[in-house]
């Protein structure tokens, strides 16, 4: 053979290896896209937060994020509850389907706690070892990672079915996870009273972490589509938003701060806000969602007005009460339903009451309790004594978890802790006053 055409296809073989090479290189610095689902609550008045944490699986796995990739963390108590008229189906939208099927469910029941999900976030295998699936978010310096987290909250805190999650302990994570590299992107969507506030003073700009959140640090997020067959909500109004959006868009040319602009104008109720990294979010949904095209889907029918209304997510329970009475046909139904608002309105006096007999004997002043309770801190930069206290106050007066409603009085914490009292201080009063009153069990909604 000709020595020329020799080293020409010597040549042409090193060439095409080399391409090969780089092309399975390239392939193997792709992104993994990893997701983590969380709906924070448990029982039918919260049907909505389940029912947003299925529509959001479907909407991950429609568009090709494989399952073992996915992590949801959920009650599991709503879709054969006996509450239920459609058992084993749950619904997000009064004219959509089940969003139930298919749905893992890594974790349920008391597995729904905040150090699971920590440990989940921050890919912690051994410390999940022989709980639920033992799923973990395992992924790598390269990797793009979303989660959707649907509870109450309020300053500085979300609600898990028995405890809750301060901004401390979520800070802690991603502070955690950048250290360890465990992503290259981070994307938090998040449903909750305040929820701005979990990234407003703490969450930096420059470590490749978007947030967008239902309401901003000083307001309820809401609540719609009240189905009056389940006699409950369906829906949260963000979520629904940005779920419908990426029902009905092709989230592959879409991008975050698209997505973003979309969901600000379409929620009326509460302030949509975005935080961290903003340039993250001129990436596109689908690298967060989903990397498959998955076909455009008609938009659904819009409810009639009774379902669009929101009601903030504090009153959900009392608002739903209030509607069954209007449909209660017998005096008996009403009589039984007025007896349980009446129980509700004196279980949240009670609590209301134990809160000020805190606030009054670690006040300096009248003018000081004033300022305690009078608005939501600016900030929140104690996060140490933040943290304490509503620990402390949840494990010795009411359980933030069994009892949301209690979320409302949080704010007041943390106002103790940006006004300088004592932590120690504080709890010493709060053991004092709680270890007297009269134990309350679930039911302070």
């Amino acid at each position: 053979m000709n020595a020329r055409i020799s080293v020409a296809i010597f040549v042409l073989i090193v060439y095409l290896r080399a391409s090969r090479a780089e092309e399975s290189d390239s392939k193997d610095q792709q992104p993994k896209q990893w997701a983590l689902l969380v709906a924070g609550s448990n029982y039918w008045y919260n049907y909505r937060h389940q029912a947003d944490i299925c529509h959001a699986y479907q909407v991950l796995h429609a568009h090709g994020i494989p399952d073992e990739n996915i992590v949801v963390m959920m009650y599991d108590d709503i879709a054969n509850n006996t509450a239920n008229p459609t058992p084993g189906i749950i619904l997000n939208n009064p004219n959509g389907s089940d969003v139930y099927h298919g749905v893992p469910k890594d974790y349920v029941g008391r597995e729904v706690n905040p150090k699971n999900f920590i440990n989940v976030l921050t890919g912690n295998q051994k410390a999940m070892a022989n709980i639920g699936s033992g799923k973990v978010i395992a992924s790598g310096p390269n990797d793009h990672v979303f989660v959707n987290f649907d509870d109450h909250g309020a300053p500085g805190v979300l609600g898990f079915p028995t405890s809750e999650l301060t901004v401390k302990q979520l800070n802690d994570a991603i502070t955690q996870m950048y250290n360890e590299k465990r992503y290259g992107k981070l994307v938090f969507y998040i449903e909750a009273c305040n929820a701005g506030s979990m990234f407003s003073d703490t969450l930096p700009n420059n470590i490749s972490v978007y947030a967008t959140t239902a309401s901003n640090p000083d307001e309820s997020s809401y609540a719609i589509y009240y189905d009056p067959v389940r006699a409950t909500y369906l829906g949260d109004e963000y979520s629904v938003n940005w779920m419908e959006d990426s029902d009905a868009e092709n989230i592959e040319n879409e991008s975050l701060e698209g997505q973003f602009g979309i969901v600000k104008n379409l929620t009326v109720d509460s302030h949509v806000m975005e935080y961290g990294d903003l340039t993250v979010s001129d990436l596109a949904v689908g690298q967060f969602q989903g990397p498959k095209e998955d076909p455009l889907k008609p938009s659904l029918p819009k409810p009639d007005h009774e379902f669009e209304r929101g009601v903030s997510s504090r009153e959900v329970p009392m608002d739903i009460l209030y509607k069954k009475l209007a449909a209660a046909m017998t005096t008996e139904k009403k009589e039984e339903l007025r007896k349980q608002m009446d129980e509700m309105l004196e279980k949240r006096s009670y609590l209301e009451t134990t809160v000020k007999k805190i606030v009054g004997r670690v006040a300096r002043s009248f003018e000081h309790e004033e300022q305690l309770t009078s608005a939501t801190p600016k900030k929140l930069t104690q996060l140490d004594c933040h943290h304490d206290l509503i620990k402390a106050f949840s494990r010795n007066c009411f359980n933030f978890g069994k009892n949301p409603y209690a979320l409302k009085y949080a704010y007041i914490l943390a106002n103790m802790c940006e006004q300088g009292l004592n932590a120690g201080e504080v709890i010493r009063t709060m053991r004092q006053v709680c270890k007297s009153i009269v134990p309350v069990e679930y039911g302070i909604h």
